[in-house]
């Protein structure tokens, strides 16, 4: 049942009362006639993300403040994230939460705070949202993890959601160094001498770009203060291209979009930040490819033949399949350090989208324990995964006539998600699990607390794996 209103003045300013559509009746037997008969004619039925605002002249104003009431919709199918939605539709000031004490707090408040994101970098009359919630009923440990949380989706959004004017390759760089800084990580970057130190395709990909966005390789290495026994390696790979224009084979559509498609670094390092700041009993390491896919003279071209630092040969089908030849470095890296758990993030395929959306995210992974252990994170995080299969065959598919294999895969096969997932196969290290996400990373429609821009996903579940690995 929903919680009595309150009978005494409050220290709070406004309050929220959430109600479940079982309630609602009851709920409103129980009002004062006016503020009843408020509700009713405002249609209130507790649906999911229903709100009324209840005015100060209908007496809300006697605890010194406002009331809201907010549908949570039919209890069995009960989502935290609703709460995203009331940051930008609420008056500003302080409000305090009255709603059923078995509900989980810490996904509530971690909802606040997502739908409270607003990026106003490049707008003069940009203000934050001014609704918040009172935390009082949190610890000091539970607010520092809820806004860790919160500064891990918020770092992927601000990141994705720049220009890649102003987030090159040198930029994403910057991004890590500084996050490397703060946590006492060391940090690696490799750029003039790529070939010379062995990572063929990240330059082929990348060598088309002016010189201040020559390509590069990023790496941050990082161990607990105080680690409890010997730390498994984790390998965290995110594709950094921070614009990609097709390169010779030029997108006909949707090139508006590209400064997202390094929205896999993004990720990877809104994830190191959280796992570095949280202390995970982990030995970490975080591989970014950071290129531009840009057109020039001595862009890679159709029928090119790249090397890779595994050894392996690809024919260039298409330079639009640029994420998957960089993460080919990346992850042959990875391997090398001998990783119990590696993860890529990279916005990959729109196949993927075909299959899932833009909102659920497919992962791959052929370690039945792990994707146990994933799909029950993705439900108690209510972070949305799809496992995929590693469909052995289309391998055939990425078959070359001249090279060990080629980047487009033949059209017979049709699933572009999968076979991009077979082409990484080949190259992730073989002495641990390793997963691979193809995300979207953006918000194709605007909804409130979830407006139309970057958006961060599958960190909530992945950060649960990491933590309990």
């Amino acid at each position: 049942m929903p919680t009595p209103l309150p009978t005494k003045p409050q220290k709070i300013e406004h309050f929220i009362f959430a109600v479940f559509e079982e309630d609602v009746a009851d709920m409103i037997a129980a009002l004062k006639p006016a503020h009843a008969g408020f509700l009713q004619a405002r249609g209130f039925t507790g649906k999911s993300g229903n709100l009324v605002v209840l005015p100060s002249g209908l007496g809300s104003n006697e605890m010194g403040g406002m009331w809201a009431w907010f549908g949570l919709g039919a209890r069995k199918a009960f989502n935290p994230l609703t709460f995203r939605a009331l940051p930008t539709q609420l008056p500003k000031g302080t409000w305090k939460l009255k709603v059923e004490a078995d509900l989980d707090l810490h996904a509530i408040h971690v909802a606040w705070g997502l739908g409270s994101y607003s990026f106003g970098t490049y707008k003069a009359s940009s203000k934050p949202v001014e609704a918040r919630l009172d935390d009082g009923d949190l610890t000091q440990t539970e607010r520092e993890e809820i806004a860790l949380e919160v500064l891990a989706h918020d770092r992927v959004r601000d990141l994705v959601n720049t220009p890649a004017n102003d987030m090159g390759p040198p930029q994403i760089e910057a991004a890590a160094r500084a996050i490397a800084k703060a946590h006492g990580a060391d940090i690696g970057v490799i750029a003039g001498e790529l070939l010379k130190q062995s990572y063929p395709a990240v330059y082929a990909v990348g060598k088309a770009a002016a010189p201040e966005n020559a390509p590069r390789l990023i790496e941050i290495a990082w161990k607990p203060a105080k680690p409890r026994g010997v730390p498994p390696v984790v390998c965290l790979v995110g594709k950094g291209v921070a614009f990609d224009t097709g390169g010779l084979n030029i997108k006909t559509a949707g090139m508006g979009l590209m400064k997202k498609d390094m929205g896999g670094a993004a990720h990877v390092l809104a994830l190191a930040e959280w796992i570095m700041a949280s202390q995970l009993n982990v030995d970490l390491h975080v591989l970014i490819p950071a290129v531009e896919n840009a057109i020039s003279g001595n862009a890679m071209r159709p029928g090119d033949v790249l090397h890779t630092r595994a050894g392996l040969t690809v024919e260039v089908g298409n330079t639009d399949a640029e994420g998957r030849l960089i993460l080919a470095d990346a992850l042959t890296r990875a391997a090398e350090l001998e990783p119990a758990l590696t993860i890529d993030f990279a916005t990959l395929t729109g196949a993927a989208r075909v299959a899932l959306g833009p909102d659920v995210i497919p992962f791959y992974c052929d370690d039945e324990e792990v994707v146990r252990q994933l799909e029950i994170a993705s439900i108690a995080q209510f972070d949305p995964l799809w496992r995929m299969p590693l469909w052995a065959g289309y391998n055939d598919a990425l078959d070359s006539d001249i090279a060990d294999l080629k980047n487009d895969p033949s059209a017979w096969a049709q699933a572009g998600s999968v076979t991009a997932a077979l082409f990484l196969q080949r190259f992730a290290p073989k002495s641990g699990a390793w997963v691979h996400l193809d995300v979207f990373a953006w918000n194709p429609r605007g909804r409130a607390g979830a407006p139309v821009g970057a958006e961060a996903q599958a960190l909530r579940a992945v950060y649960a794996l990491i933590r309990a690995y």
